[in-house]
């Protein structure tokens, strides 16, 4: 996959909080925080892993985070004003956007690797959904359950 495990990880736990926002109808972004080990638990990503991804969407300003009892993450923002582009930026960079496919030093356009042409090609169509597409956009067919079972919503 073109994307890190912390970026997958990231956009996992970034969508899971979009949509727990959705299922709680009128709720603010930032109204109830969901602590990293209930994200941790229902997502099935290491609690450890998870909180370094988690604390560098905090850092960035796309998660804000409460110590204590009753505390943990919440989205800053609304899932409908949060890009994919911008977790996978704030976690991988923007080299999947701007790098050789194979890792090549020097690839571009006076000297292009044997999968310059087709990557490059490749590379804008898949920056231009992730800059299209917010949180809200995602469907939440695959998280339903978790999401069911945190909410105790069907």
């Amino acid at each position: 996959m073109l994307l890190s495990k912390r970026c997958e990880y990231g956009l996992r736990a970034m969508l899971y909080l979009a949509t727990l926002d959705a299922k709680e109808e009128g709720a603010s972004p930032t109204r109830e925080y969901v602590s990293i080990q209930t994200v941790s638990d229902d997502l099935d990503i290491g609690f450890s892993f998870l909180t370094k991804v988690l604390q560098r969407l905090n850092d960035i300003g796309l998660l804000t985070s409460k110590r204590g009892r009753g505390g943990g993450v919440a989205l800053t923002r609304a899932p409908d004003a949060i890009r994919l582009h911008e977790i996978v930026v704030a976690i991988d960079g923007d080299d999947l956007f701007e790098e050789c496919v194979l890792g090549l030093p020097g690839c571009g356009e006076a000297e292009p690797c044997p999968l310059h042409e087709h990557w490059t090609d490749e590379r804008e169509r898949i920056e231009e959904m992730f800059r299209d597409t917010t949180l809200a956009d995602v469907p939440d067919v695959r998280l339903a359950p978790f999401i069911e079972k945190e909410t105790g919503r069907a």
